[in-house]
């Protein structure tokens, strides 16, 4: 595989970039030229989106069979990779794992199903898949390898979860072996870890911020210490516009986002410390920092340029140098 030295050496600070943008050369040049003029030395791609659609075509047999890459978006995404390699450019794909509508609606069976026997959709009218059944680890683990084959130099793992907010009063999910929500995610990730590291390609995995803080798995089978054994690099997703108020002691977060990453982090590096002490090896520290402005959330403030760098210099002063920018749109505020 064609990797990068840049950003396996160095700290890796990277974007997100949608498969959309990706695809469409005039961005994506735009987005090579921001890195070549930054210390930015990485990219998120989408391999499989939140739609559950692959945006390239795949030779993957499964995939063909659901249709999951009939609309690619990205024309050849093995000569995409060599182009960013010229660049010294570290690649991650993201592979959206149980936020999957597309696969839940071809195959019903696979979804979270309510106590009633129908289909479970979330408040956006979604289905989900149901984290419990081994073919959709499969499913994933088989499209993390074909991405790996590809040249991504890592595969990163979102929505490695269950949904918010589901009891087992509302749904009926397919747990044959009694494993707990946080057992199951540790297992899928222990699953696919190896048969990743086996094509050259290191594992990442996505978590909901507040998991760097709380002490139980928030109902959505994420624990620190059972993702963070599993993978190589731990992202949680610290966007001081997603915490409520008062969190930390901190009145309106989303206008304080140096006190926010701060606290996460601070919470984070104990977490890992635990770990060490308990004789396991946690996974590195890479957080996503908010590069967007949440006009929804009341008072709001302006993510430019300086909010980025806040964030940055938090981490920065709590020993953290490694992190990846989320912008849904793919604009970025940084030089």
């Amino acid at each position: 595989m064609a990797g990068s030295t840049k950003g396996a050496r160095q700290p890796i600070r990277g974007i997100y970039v949608s498969g959309w943008v990706a695809g469409n050369s005039t961005k994506m040049n735009q987005l090579r030229q921001l890195i070549r003029e930054t210390d930015l030395n990485a990219v998120v791609i989408d391999v499989k989106n939140d739609f559950g659609r692959l945006t390239y075509r795949s030779s993957n047999a499964a995939v063909q069979q659901t249709g999951a890459d009939q609309s690619p978006t990205i024309a050849n995404m093995k000569q995409l990779l060599q182009k960013l390699h010229q660049d010294h450019v570290y690649t991650i794909g993201r592979v959206v794992v149980f936020k999957d509508p597309y696969l839940a609606k071809r195959k019903p069976q696979l979804a979270i199903r309510r106590q009633d026997g129908g289909v479970w959709k979330d408040s956006h009218g979604r289905p989900w898949i149901d984290p419990y059944h081994q073919e959709v680890w499969n499913y994933n683990i088989n499209i993390a390898v074909e991405a790996a084959k590809l040249g991504f130099d890592e595969i990163q793992f979102d929505y490695v979860r269950f949904p918010e907010g589901i009891t087992t009063k509302q749904v009926k999910l397919a747990n044959a072996n009694g494993w707990s929500r946080a057992e199951a995610i540790r297992r899928f990730l222990h699953q696919a870890r190896p048969a990743i590291h086996r094509q050259g390609a290191k594992v990442s995995a996505d978590v909901f911020g507040l998991v760097t803080s709380a002490t139980d798995d928030m109902g959505i089978g994420q624990r620190w210490r059972a993702i963070g054994q599993e993978v190589d690099y731990i992202s949680p997703m610290i966007y001081p516009s997603h915490y409520g108020n008062g969190i930390y002691g901190v009145r309106d977060p989303d206008m304080h986002p140096y006190a926010i990453v701060s606290r996460a982090m601070a919470d984070a590096k104990k977490r890992n410390q635990a770990m060490v002490e308990s004789g396991i090896k946690p996974a590195q520290l890479r957080p996503w920092l908010q590069s967007f402005t949440a006009t929804w959330v009341h008072p709001h403030m302006v993510y430019d340029k300086q909010a980025v760098k806040e964030q940055i210099k938090a981490l920065h002063d709590q020993g953290v140098h490694d992190f990846l920018l989320w912008s849904a749109a793919c604009k970025y505020n940084y030089r």
